[in-house]
């Protein structure tokens, strides 16, 4: 059988090249087509077994590699220009436009879903404003676009075959956007990579790439001048803004390798974690390190970490975490907080 798999951006090893990388484990024989390629050839030799990439017309535009999302507007032409009409069986992976791929009825498509596109639909209000295009001709233009993008996903929601969401959560949006049921299948955590450290550190720890919705600000935001020590993992768009909101107790360290993060993550006394996540693997690998974890009670982390999603302040020695009711720099530094109180008990 011949087989394609679909992804909308290959440029990271992110939580969704980690699921691909479980894909290629089972199956190494896939043709890959994407919008755009700048896998490193590491990345490219573990997650795609050293396969090329056929990517669209956008990867050959000016600034594609660090600025494809300005891109946006045309992701619906590029998708729909792969020509994928040789193969029996598409797997695409999505969280913007991979599952709008044009099949024949005689093709079977199969689109595992990370989440519908943020952009055009839960968080299309907040990527305005954090790109300064909510007001004026700009945004009267943005806004416009983002109606034709949320009019062309609703459209091709038939496409696919079969959805596989990526958490009950994302199972949820499925069916209230595309009104398409899914079936639960949760990404891969590699829990044994991860073990817990005899020798703990005064500090807390959070690890994400800097982007908005990941809310990386918020929690330098909160921790910021007071006397608890936060560590920084990740790199991303949104550094230079995070760092000014900084101070002395605040420590980035950019990139670092997994075999370190093991070590930061045992020696940690809780991680923390501020997005509204389709899933979330970073907080598994947390746990699977033996510390708590502090995170905002919406999306897949309400099904991954056990806490009190009443925010009643209640901590039970079954709990493996601590939740905050909004993202807000008060109501994380009170979770901290409550945290401090009741660390024994994790």
């Amino acid at each position: 059988m011949k087989k394609a798999f679909i992804h909308d951006n290959f440029y990271i090893s992110g939580g969704a090249e980690k699921v691909i990388e479980s894909f290629t484990n089972i199956w190494p024989d896939f043709d890959f087509f994407s919008l755009i390629d700048f896998l490193n050839e590491n990345d490219r030799r573990v997650i795609l077994k050293g396969k090329s990439v056929t990517t669209s017309f956008i990867q050959k535009l000016p600034f594609a590699k660090t600025k494809f999302r300005n891109y946006l507007p045309l992701y619906p032409l590029a998708i729909e220009s792969l020509d994928l009409s040789e193969y029996e069986l598409i797997l695409s992976s999505s969280s913007a436009v991979a599952k709008g791929v044009i099949t024949r009825y005689d093709q079977i498509h199969i689109s595992y879903v990370h989440s519908p596109m943020r952009y055009a639909w839960d968080l299309s209000y907040e990527y305005l404003r954090e790109s300064g295009l909510d007001k004026g001709m700009k945004g009267s233009i943005a806004k416009y676009f983002l109606h034709k993008i949320r009019a062309w996903d609703a459209n091709t929601a038939h496409r696919p075959d079969y959805y596989i969401a990526n958490s009950k959560h994302i199972a949820r949006r499925i069916k209230k956007i595309y009104n398409k049921e899914s079936v639960v299948i949760y990404p891969p955590v590699d829990t044994a990579l991860f073990t817990p450290s005899e020798k703990k550190d005064d500090y807390f720890i959070t690890a994400s790439r800097m982007v908005p919705y990941k809310k990386i600000d918020l929690i330098v935001e909160a921790l910021a001048g007071t006397q608890h020590r936060l560590l920084v993992v990740g790199d991303g768009p949104e550094m230079k803004k995070i760092k000014s909101k900084s101070s002395a107790n605040i420590e980035f360290l950019g990139y670092v390798p997994r075999e370190q993060m093991n070590d930061l993550f045992g020696r940690a006394k809780a991680f923390i974690f501020a997005a509204e996540e389709d899933f979330g693997i970073v907080p598994i690998e947390a746990q699977a390190c033996g510390i708590p974890v502090i995170a905002y009670g919406r999306g897949g982390t309400l099904e991954t970490v056990i806490g009190d999603a009443t925010y009643s302040g209640r901590v039970e020695t079954h709990h493996t975490g601590i939740f905050f009711n909004q993202q807000t720099p008060r109501s994380l530094i009170d979770a901290v907080n409550l945290f401090e109180k009741n660390s024994e008990k994790f």
